[in-house]
């Protein structure tokens, strides 16, 4: 591992924070890093997994299967989405200590639906094996992640075509 690992998160509205950190995967990957690469709250269908899933260097865990809309459950479906999804996270806290980056999609708005604690990921952060960098992506962060950040991205929108009721095109915006 190289160096004490850095804390990368991409928020906001905009799009492209997938992206970016998907970029930040390849990138690592190519430069010979081994990179562990989750998303919360996405089934495993985005266009993205098909081709990280052959990269060299990257391991993609398997998410979730057919995840719907956290606004759409009942109580009883969010509570099991909450021990999934800390479930997930305590495999993957033992499990990425020999890669070099890890990739969290999605994790910020796990933690604002509150299906994740933020407690707990503040304490991995501050606990992280030494030469890790992690990646952190959803639309908002607290003042308390913030401060755990290095580089810090905001994505803001100014047009898109989903306030027009266009819908996501596979390929392009998933």
């Amino acid at each position: 591992m190289r160096g004490t690992g850095r804390v990368h998160i991409y928020y906001g509205y905009g799009k492209g924070k997938t992206t970016a950190a998907i970029g930040a995967t390849v990138r690592a990957a190519g430069a010979g890093l081994k990179v562990l690469f989750y998303q919360f709250l996405k089934d495993n269908s985005s266009s993205e997994r098909a081709i990280l899933e052959e990269m060299p260097n990257v391991t993609c865990l398997p998410g979730k299967e057919h995840v719907k809309f956290y606004t759409q459950m009942n109580g009883e479906e969010k509570k099991e989405y909450r021990r999934y999804y800390t479930k997930a996270l305590d495999e993957i806290v033992k499990f990425c200590s020999g890669f070099d980056v890890l990739v969290l999609d999605e994790i910020l708005d796990a933690v604002a639906l509150g299906v994740i604690s933020e407690q707990k990921v503040l304490s991995f952060i501050d606990h992280k094996p030494r030469g890790l960098e992690l990646v952190l992506t959803g639309h908002d962060i607290s003042e308390e992640m913030e401060a755990r950040g290095h580089y810090i991205t905001y994505f803001e929108k100014e047009k898109h075509p989903y306030d027009l009721g266009i819908i996501a095109r596979e390929g392009i915006e998933y």
